[in-house]
């Protein structure tokens, strides 16, 4: 089972067998036509189609549901969904068994294949797996580290040696944090340790702490990926990773803050998490080391942890993120969770919190899709605000990333090449 989860639904040769077996059915069902049945099909692909253009439409530039254009991909295959819906829909009327069972098969191939390619296209679900919102990493083994193992005096990338058996690339799984001080009912954390991390007498390696969007997995995948092209050029150095989840199992958009709704988010990540990366993992202590990061819905976290928990987090990377928590409905989180108090809404805004602050050892990195309309303005508007706080600021646009998973991969990297000198892993 769990090597069927793993199954690469983006890959070429899945989505060639996909696209072969949809055209398969809709050209099945136009077979041996009359004039009056082609009449007939040709008007419900029509129809259907310019109906999927008509939602898609609505869906995108009027109700603005995603934030974001969406690609001419996604408007294909949307559009061909519904057109090839319309035809198994009227190979139902008038005609014979045969064409009937073939319309009932065709139906569920009909929505799948378009499925498989709107999710290649936003590049955020790359499994089976993670497209069910299950996890396919198992338990990841942890040494305790050595409290009386040497803190280095220099760059760990002029004072570490590799040595020669050690792994070409890192480990990823699973842990589960305890939410101890929290309460919080939080789903198993994904970790990742790179190959440094992974030899006899490993150094003690810097933190970063990544959130991901909502809805989403805690899913180490992405940020491995980035890690181990780094630390392949970089003697196998990168920071450990912790993927943690801020959203929980009802893939909530739970602000990042403690409230009686949602629970105490906001303790589990800056308490139990940080007390359970300094009991397991073999971490430099400084802050100038720990890296506060996330993605859409996380970026927003991690901006407003770094600002609540300067004395913590010494590094911010806000990858498309919102400009506020709940930001995507500050209307009903402003009398659900606030009951109608405008004040203490504002008051826990980034941008406010900033306000007459200075932070003058942390560095930020903001990065956003060039045509991620909403997310740009909140990136620009909180990063500026970094910056006039005494934030070493990055701001950096993705060349039409949108707000799919380019912008996630680009963000990361972006990140990595500013954070990898500051955390001593490369010159």
């Amino acid at each position: 089972m769990s090597a069927i989860l793993r199954t690469d639904i983006t890959g070429p040769v899945v989505m060639s067998i996909a696209i072969a077996i949809g055209v398969g059915f809709f050209l099945l069902l136009l077979l041996r036509p009359s004039w009056r049945w082609l009449r007939t099909a040709l008007l419900a692909i029509l129809v259907a189609g310019l109906l999927g253009w008509l939602t898609v439409w609505l869906v995108e530039d009027v109700m603005d549901v995603f934030h974001v254009g969406l690609t001419p991909w996604v408007w294909f295959w949307s559009i061909a969904a519904f057109a090839a819906l319309g035809l198994a829909t009227v190979s139902f009327r008038s005609s014979s068994v045969r064409r009937k069972v073939l319309a009932a098969f065709s139906i569920p191939v009909f929505l799948v294949v378009p499925v498989l390619g709107i999710n290649t296209e936003f590049g955020l679900n790359n499994t089976l797996g993670s497209a069910f919102g299950i996890s396919t990493e198992g338990q990841i083994q942890l040494e305790k580290p050595n409290p009386d193992s040497a803190i280095p005096t220099g760059p760990l990338w002029q004072n570490w040696e590799p040595p020669a058996d050690m792994p070409t690339a890192g480990r990823v799984g699973t842990q589960v944090i305890p939410a101890t001080a929290s309460g919080f009912n939080a789903r198993p954390a994904g970790i990742y340790l790179p190959p440094a991390a992974l030899t006899e007498n490993l150094p003690r390696l810097p933190l970063y702490v990544l959130m991901m969007g909502q809805p989403g997995l805690p899913d180490p995948q992405y940020v491995s990926a980035a890690l181990d092209d780094f630390a392949a050029k970089n003697k196998g150095l990168a920071p450990i990773a912790i993927v943690a989840d801020q959203i929980g199992p009802d893939q909530d958009d739970t602000l990042c803050l403690d409230t009686a709704k949602y629970g105490n988010v906001e303790k589990y990540i800056n308490v139990d998490v940080v007390t359970w990366a300094k009991e397991n993992l073999n971490i430099l202590p400084d802050r100038k080391y720990w890296t506060i990061a996330g993605y859409s819905n996380g970026g927003q976290c991690a901006i407003s942890f770094a600002v609540k928990y300067p004395q913590m987090w010494g590094n911010v990377v806000d990858i498309s993120g919102e400009e506020f928590p709940g930001a995507e409905d500050p209307s009903g989180n402003l009398a659900e969770i606030f009951h109608g108090d405008q004040a203490a809404y504002d008051a826990l805004k980034p941008i406010n919190m900033m306000k007459g602050r200075q932070f003058p050892d942390t560095t930020a990195i903001f990065t956003v899709g060039s045509d991620d309309v909403t997310y740009v303005a909140a990136a620009k508007a909180v990063s500026a605000a970094a910056r006039e706080s005494g934030m070493a600021v990055t701001y950096y646009e993705i060349p039409n990333g949108g707000h799919v998973g380019i912008a996630l991969n680009a963000g990361l990297t972006k990140g990595f090449d500013v954070l990898y000198p500051r955390l001593g892993l490369a010159p």
